[in-house]
């Protein structure tokens, strides 16, 4: 079968090229349409190339293929590539065939050219992102409190096989970075209180610095880059290999399964990594004070001075909402993954990036309600 004239409809001016397709785009109609459309593109020597699809009943693989050329074509004449008024069958074919820029130019172009659509379609998926929100939300909160009344429902081996990977493989990085903050801090602001004679001061800089702030501000990033990172791309793997959907048909619950004792591992190992990085910090701190020529006991009981059991307290509680948030936003971003290549790496990103973000509101949420409570 060929294609029909009324199939391609053509404008062209000041070297921008609108192609208006219709009809079936298939293997049959296909060949004709390709040598039609780059015969266009060829003699009129276009730069710019946009695609109207909003008269297409059905395209697959092949259409694809002329799509992409069209775009190849558009970028090596150094032009722009537009795709306007695709249909929603369209788009997943797109994004099966693992072509998401094509959907971002489609997009983009609603976006500017009908503003109503386009604050509908935020506002539609603003609502559609917090639905799903709190539905993940409502599952872990229903685990857990399962999980209270009937504690033997916890798949303890799988809880301890995550506090591994989370807290022990992590102790290395987390005694390097500790140390060498430690250190630094301790160098640093030794400059300006050596000249006022104070040196053993600067024990009581690092101490509550670690312990109130840095300690578990610093171990959190580090665990969102480890853990939070590895949470979203290994239940993002599952995602796109279909494992999820394989453990909803055998009546089994993701959020139980998989989700709570991520969560839990990371919220039990999260202060014994605090302790951990804070001792290797004022072990860093403790270096710089016995190169002063200052004796050990000296710097010891500086330190027991400067802080106190509010100090190591509260840094605690930072550690346990710390954890649970990076768990959380890695698991959710995890179950979130979409289909194509890269979506496993674009879930990961999302983990991680939003990850910091929500310790860095927590985090100045615990410096008001500190204020206040005068602690």
């Amino acid at each position: 079968m060929h294609a029909s004239r009324e199939q391609l409809n053509s404008e062209f001016a000041d070297g921008h090229l609108q192609l208006r397709l219709a009809g079936r785009m298939d293997v049959d109609s296909s060949p004709d349409l390709w040598r039609r459309t780059m015969h266009l593109i060829d003699h009129l020597h276009a730069k710019s190339i946009s695609l109207d699809l909003a008269e297409v009943s059905y395209c697959d693989g092949s259409g694809v293929a002329l799509f992409a050329e069209c775009r190849r074509r558009a970028e090596e004449a150094g032009g722009e590539f537009k795709m306007l008024h695709m249909s929603e069958d369209v788009r997943a074919l797109m994004d099966l065939y693992g072509t998401p820029e094509f959907h971002q130019l489609a997009q983009e172009e609603g976006l500017f050219s009908n503003v109503p659509d386009a604050v509908g379609l935020l506002t539609h998926n603003l609502l559609e992102k917090t639905q799903i929100l709190v539905d993940f939300l409502g599952q872990v909160c229903y685990q857990l409190a399962r999980l209270f009344v009937r504690p033997s429902g916890l798949r303890l081996g799988e809880t301890l096989k995550v506090a591994e990977k989370t807290g022990a493989n992590a102790l290395p990085i987390i005694a390097l970075i500790g140390f060498l903050l430690g250190l630094i801090m301790a160098f640093q602001s030794a400059v300006p209180m050596k000249q006022f004679g104070v040196e053993i001061f600067v024990a009581d800089l690092v101490a509550l610095s670690l312990l109130r702030e840095l300690g578990p501000l610093i171990t959190a990033v580090i665990l969102a880059g480890r853990s939070g990172s590895a949470f979203a791309a290994e239940l993002g793997t599952m995602k796109v290999n279909e494992e999820l959907d394989a453990l909803v048909t055998m009546g089994l619950e993701p959020a139980r399964f998989l989700i709570i004792p991520r969560i839990l591992a990371a919220i039990s190992m999260m202060p014994f990594l605090v302790i951990f990085f804070n001792l290797m910090g004022l072990i860093g701190g403790g270096v710089v004070i016995l190169s002063f020529g200052y004796p050990l006991i000296v710097y010891v009981n500086q330190v027991t001075g400067a802080v106190d059991l509010v100090d190591f307290i509260g840094g605690l509680a930072k550690s346990f909402v710390f954890a649970g948030l990076v768990a959380g936003i890695g698991c959710f971003q995890g179950m979130q993954t979409g289909s194509g290549a890269g979506a496993v790496g674009d879930s990961t990103t999302r983990a991680v990036v939003q990850g910091i973000i929500l310790i860095a509101v927590a985090d100045g949420v615990f410096a008001v309600l500190f204020y206040f409570l005068e602690l």
